[in-house]
């Protein structure tokens, strides 16, 4: 568990170290164990450090994110951030889950507790768009 004012770019990482994806052969589940290493992580300008670009380019992730106006070499492959115009996608389901107070405040102090309630909450939000 960590602390609610820890930036997102530091827990990028950890994060990443759960993500178990399916792989999928058309349009149904494949053989063998789900990847845990994506090919690439889209993500927005707070992602944005040297730190975490050079461990994922380590790693063999391709960090998708828009550069900080900060930065001083500012050049990016337009190619690639096309990716990123579809993030919006991600923004609006974490709006929809967010309309969920005990969520959004963070009731649950137990992590599966946590998850039943945003289990439920994804529920709720399939059945609506039906």
């Amino acid at each position: 568990m960590e602390a609610a004012t820890v930036a997102e770019v530091a827990l990028a990482e950890a994060t990443l170290a759960q993500v178990r994806v399916p792989r999928w052969r058309g349009s149904r589940r494949g053989p063998g164990r789900p990847r845990t290493k994506p090919a690439r992580l889209v993500a927005d300008r707070g992602y944005d450090s040297r730190g975490l670009w050079e461990r994922l380019k380590r790693r063999g992730i391709d960090l998708i994110v828009p550069h900080l106006r900060t930065r001083t070499r500012r050049w990016q492959d337009g190619r690639k951030l096309r990716r990123y115009r579809h993030r919006w996608i991600v923004e609006r389901t974490n709006a929809w889950l967010q309309s969920f107070r005990r969520l959004a405040v963070r009731y649950e102090h137990e992590l599966m507790m946590y998850r039943a309630f945003l289990h439920l909450a994804c529920a709720i939000i399939a059945l609506r768009r039906l």
